[in-house]
Order: C-alpha cells, then structure tokens, then sequence
C-alpha cells in the first residue's frame, strides 16, 4: 500500500469524462492495481478511482507541463478498458509505502448464521410450549432456517438480520411447499428479524405470517433488557 498526500489535478476519461482541479488530496495505491483519490471529507467515497485491474505509469513531465509547475505525471489505465485515470502532481507532501500482507476479511457481528443459532437454543423466544425439530429444513426450493413445533401446529421460522418484503416472499414460498406435504400440514409462519421494515410487516400480517423482533445482544447475554432505563 502507498499513500501519497500530493498537491495535484486529476482528469479521468473513459465511460465518463471528469475532472478535479489542483488541489492538495491523498493519492491511494493498492497492491491489486487500484488507485484511489481522496479529500479531507466525503466519508469513504473516494473523489476518483481506478478499480483494478490497472496498471500505474509515472513518467516526468513535457516541457508544456514543467512550465505550469508539474513534477511527475501519474497515468493510471484499466486492463479490460480504454479507461484512463491521469494525476498531474505539482508537489509531493508525503509518501509512505507500507505491505500490509493477507487480511482475513471482516467477520460480521450478528449475522444470520448466529441468529439462527441463538434462536435454536431459545426456541421458546417463540412463544410458550415451542420446540425445535431441526435446522436447515429442507424444501425443493432451499433450506428454510427452522422448523419448530408449537401448540397449534408446525412452524417454519425465516431468519434475517434486516426483514424485508423479499424476506416474506421467500419464506410465503416455502410455506407454500411446506403445507403441500401432509405430514406437516398446516405450517404456519414466523418472520424474525432483528429489524423489520414497516413495509415487510404490512405483507407478512396480511399473509398470516407472525413477526418476531430479535434482541440479538439480550440473546447472546450481554444486554440485560430488564434492566434497562429505555
């Protein structure tokens, strides 16, 4: 990785023409071959990139150039495209090179896998008198989360950390499976998420479908909701 904070402009042509004026910005060199243009704000988003895979050329200024006051001229072209990302550089602030070696990849806090795992173990978050029959239930169409038994009947439950209509869509389809077989018939419904979008509960209620709102922290044991003030 080399991060570069260089007074500079930057014209990008390709797909799409643009342009940044002179001015000081951090120049960003990845080891895939991407380069990123950032200002002090904005965020994450960087003013302009060019994804990899790309390959980076500085060459040392025409004359024209050496007049206007530029020292190097960073050329920065996309493999797969005629896409070209070009950085006049009047003055380097600083230039620091760093390997950064294999990174893990982000492990997410809260994903579905541990949701379903967690509402495994407390079947009962469903209501009085449930218990689990398996998880990962197989259909012709995909594994539904859980599959549980309650007073009144089966029920498959569709986990997602943020619920949304096509959340209810998929869990309608396999109700609809899931009551074709006569063994489990009638299979009713429960949409658990830790958020549901108005929008999604509107659907699910009008499809008879029951939505359950998941305190992930309470289910996991390091929020203790009863003692909370709000």
């Amino acid at each position: 990785m080399r991060l570069v904070i260089a007074t500079c402009s930057v014209s990008y042509s390709g797909r799409l023409n643009a342009h940044l004026a002179q001015a000081t910005r951090l120049l960003m060199v990845k080891a895939d071959g991407g380069v990123l243009i950032h200002s002090d704000g904005g965020s994450y988003k960087p003013l302009n990139w060019m994804s990899p895979p790309a390959t980076l050329r500085i060459t040392a200024p025409d004359a024209q150039q050496i007049e206007a006051g530029i020292s190097e001229v960073w050329t920065v072209s996309a493999t797969k495209s005629d896409d070209t990302l070009s950085i006049l550089i009047s003055e380097i602030h600083e230039d620091v090179s760093h390997e950064l070696g294999a990174d893990p990849g982000l492990v997410k806090d809260g994903v579905e896998s541990d949701l379903q795992r967690l509402l495994a173990e407390q079947i009962e978050l469903l209501g009085a008198g449930h218990r689990l029959i398996r998880r990962e239930h197989p259909t012709p169409i995909g594994p539904v989360d859980l599959l549980a038994r309650g007073p009144q009947g089966h029920v498959a439950v569709e986990l997602k950390r943020r619920g949304d209509i096509d959340g209810v869509e998929q869990l309608t389809r396999y109700l609809e499976l899931l009551n074709r077989d006569p063994l489990l018939a009638p299979v009713q419904g429960i949409f658990a998420a830790q958020q549901i979008k108005p929008q999604a509960r509107t659907l699910a209620e009008d499809r008879g479908i029951r939505c359950l709102v998941l305190d992930y922290d309470a289910m996991r044991g390091v929020d203790d909701a009863d003692s909370r003030l709000f």
